[in-house]
């Protein structure tokens, strides 16, 4: 039927295994003499045309969990559960590793992580100025509450008092979005500056932002966290992370920031 719709041209029995699940006539014998070059061909007593010989009894079935396999890796991350495949092949499996991926990156995007905001922090506001060469009313992080070579988490009280409030918006305060991702990049600041050995001579740049994301409202009263990891190790002073901020259990800001730090003229 397919050779007959001018279908899988390319095929022939040595690169497909033919399965015939009913009698063959004669005339649809002929026909695929002529079709596969043949000039004799003969269905075999476990259903294969023509001479070939498995390798192992179910290697149509073995070659379809390779695929499911294969195409789930997409997925990117290793998966701790059993997949029950019927009739699959790579349209639907990729569709549902497609699938997969969106809820895996939801349910990471939506996992608030919890600190302890009592406890000591890892640097004050006097350390933070050691580091950051930004000053009020433009430093927008208070406290830094972990630090390791690959991420940062930072804290930021958001107060009335803040000037910004003034004018956005009289009567409805909000904290504008970009001094929400200001306060991220600062935070980020912290991590690559924490690997000079003299971070009070140099200052960090913005080189760029991707995948910026408002998901709520940011008011007076709020404590922001973020949370910066980095996706590719520091070189030459360049820093590439994944950034998030949460607030009130919930994930209020996320971005894909670039920096590098430079040395004072």
């Amino acid at each position: 039927m397919l050779l007959e719709n001018d279908l899988i041209k390319g095929g022939d029995l040595n690169n497909a295994i033919v399965y015939v699940d009913k009698e063959l006539s004669g005339e649809t014998m002929e026909r695929l003499k002529i079709a596969f070059n043949k000039k004799t061909i003969a269905v075999k007593p476990n259903g294969i045309l023509d001479n070939l010989t498995l390798h192992w009894a179910n290697e149509a079935a073995r070659h379809k969990l390779l695929d499911v396999i294969g195409d789930l890796a997409l997925v990117g991350v290793r998966i701790r559960g059993k997949v029950i495949a019927n009739k699959p092949g790579h349209a639907i499996n990729t569709q549902f590793a497609k699938k997969l991926a969106k809820i895996i990156k939801l349910e990471k995007r939506n996992k608030v992580p919890q600190y302890d905001l009592n406890k000591p922090p890892l640097m004050d506001i006097h350390q933070i100025m050691e580091i950051l060469p930004h000053r009020p009313p433009f430093l927008l992080i208070d406290r830094i509450l972990e630090l390791s070579d690959k991420h940062v988490v930072g804290m930021k009280n958001v107060t009335m008092n803040e000037p910004f409030f003034q004018g956005h918006f009289p009567g409805a305060p909000v904290m504008p979005g970009v001094l929400q991702v200001e306060a991220m990049a600062q935070c980020g600041g912290i991590l690559v500056l924490n690997t000079v050995p003299d971070p009070e001579n140099y200052l960090t740049y913005f080189m760029k932002m991707d995948n910026v994301k408002f998901k709520q409202k940011v008011l007076p009263g709020d404590t922001l966290t973020f949370k910066c990891e980095l996706i590719s190790p520091i070189r030459r002073g360049i820093c590439h992370m994944q950034a998030y901020g949460y607030a009130n259990g919930k994930l209020v800001v996320e971005a894909e920031l670039m920096a590098q730090i430079a040395k004072k003229q």
